[in-house]
């Protein structure tokens, strides 16, 4: 025993080596683990870079289908131009108060119209007791039915800008 009441460590045998704790012995090998698969990770991404670098410049086969002047991809963006101009994508939504005792803005009218001002217009009416939806359609942005003014304001919202 020591003077402070401890005792001394016992010596090792002869030609035993320092012993690895278990936690030090997992540290070192997810280490080496995470050393091997970073030098793995480096391998496939400088093969990949090669293959890319090999392959700019050629016409793969599903590039085949293109056209290769300017005037026929210049048709192709007409011909999208012209489906596009029939998609319904102008739309506005108006919420207000129908009635002076109602509040929250819970009634609504939706003008959903395309490129020429043709779609409709939905409008729904919430009350106390009930709620009414009404369509109408919609041509050359005007209505051929009375429009109220909120319907009239969401059909002024969804008009693109001249």
């Amino acid at each position: 025993m020591s003077a402070h009441g401890r005792r001394a460590p016992e010596p090792s045998p002869p030609g035993a080596g320092p012993i690895l704790a278990p936690v030090e012995t997992m540290a070192l090998v997810v280490g080496t683990v995470g050393v091997v698969f970073g030098v793995l990770a480096l391998v496939v991404a400088v093969s990949l870079l090669g293959r890319v670098r090999r392959s700019e410049g050629r016409v793969r086969p599903s590039e085949e289908g293109l056209p290769s002047d300017v005037l026929g991809l210049r048709q192709e963006v007409a011909a999208l131009r012209a489906e596009g101009a029939q998609a319904m994508r102008h739309l506005a939504v108006v919420r207000y108060d129908a009635f002076g005792d109602m509040g929250g803005h819970l009634s609504w009218s939706l003008a959903l119209l395309d490129d020429r001002g043709s779609g409709l217009l939905l409008t729904s009416i919430h009350g106390r007791g009930e709620t009414r939806t009404y369509a109408k359609t919609v041509l050359d942005w005007s209505c051929d039915q009375q429009v109220s003014p909120e319907e009239e304001e969401a059909l002024s919202a969804a008009r693109p800008a001249a």
